[in-house]
């Protein structure tokens, strides 16, 4: 045997004779290959995945606190990345997590509401209690509930027999800005007594007075021009009525009718007594810069 014919050696021998060496190659790369049926498929063929079936049910975590009114989609993942942001009591820094039907969602460990933010402003007439709860009679529920799907409540309370403007909303931001007990917001009431306020008692309700120790305060007094001294207009920022009733009860006033004519700057300017109105943007950004 030859050297050139040793192990490992490969002689190929041409149709006319001639001999070359040729390094056989057993790599096929992307060519066909034949089978049995006769028919060719590439041999590095797969069987394409079926796309994963989304359920539209489930929403997109930064999308969920972005509905909710808290920030942005992009400022949500930044919240979300720094673990601010909970499901279920488990800290979530996935992007793109999604949330489903029944989830509890936190952000800085408040309750996140995915309902898009409503305001919602009624002018309230008499024979309507203020409140959402169930078997209380006519209330001004009944009133907003063609308003919005959102599960809005109103924010402080009228009298039955009172009237004017009470604000809807299901945003915990502005309820808790008109419940803050240092700052608040004003609302001004136009208010009739069965007779005349005396000076002496304006002033003291002007300037402060105590009752069983506690300071009683409002943020304006005045008669109203054109009308009796009966009629009064006070500005306050307690989100109730009741201060009203202790103030003149105080000094044996009986109130004949309490009017809550404007909250901040929100008017009843052209919302007819029982109907209501959705907030502009300009209104609500005012509002929230108080």
């Amino acid at each position: 045997m030859s050297r050139n014919q040793g192990r490992g050696s490969n002689k190929n021998t041409s149709r006319g004779g001639s001999s070359s060496n040729k390094r056989t190659s057993f790599s096929r790369g992307n060519s066909p290959i034949k089978n049995q049926g006769g028919f060719t498929k590439p041999s590095n063929s797969t069987k394409p995945k079926a796309p994963k079936k989304s359920n539209p049910d489930e929403v997109r975590l930064n999308k969920y606190i972005a509905n909710s009114g808290i920030c942005s989609r992009r400022e949500a993942d930044v919240h979300i990345a720094t673990g601010l942001v909970s499901v279920n009591g488990k800290v979530v820094t996935e992007m793109g997590y999604k949330v489903k039907p029944g989830d509890e969602v936190r952000y800085d460990g408040s309750r996140v509401n995915p309902e898009q933010k409503a305001y919602v402003l009624l002018n309230k007439p008499k024979g309507f209690a203020t409140t959402n709860s169930e078997g209380k009679g006519r209330t001004v529920m009944d009133l907003v509930a063609n308003a919005t799907n959102a599960n809005i409540r109103p924010i402080g309370r009228l009298g039955r027999n009172s009237k004017g403007l009470i604000l809807f909303t299901n945003d915990e931001a502005v309820v808790k800005k008109f419940t803050n007990s240092k700052n608040g917001v004003p609302r001004l009431f136009h208010i009739e007594l069965d007779r005349n306020l005396k000076h002496e008692d304006f002033k003291k309700i002007q300037t402060g007075f105590k009752i069983d120790g506690s300071l009683i305060e409002v943020e304006e007094i005045s008669y109203i021009d054109g009308s009796s001294k009966k009629e009064i207009g006070l500005k306050i920022k307690n989100t109730g009525n009741t201060i009203i009733r202790t103030i003149f009860e105080h000094f044996s006033y009986d109130i004949v009718s309490i009017d809550c004519v404007a909250i901040a700057h929100l008017t009843k300017k052209d919302i007819p007594r029982g109907h209501w109105k959705h907030l502009t943007t300009q209104e609500l950004n005012n509002l929230k810069m108080l």
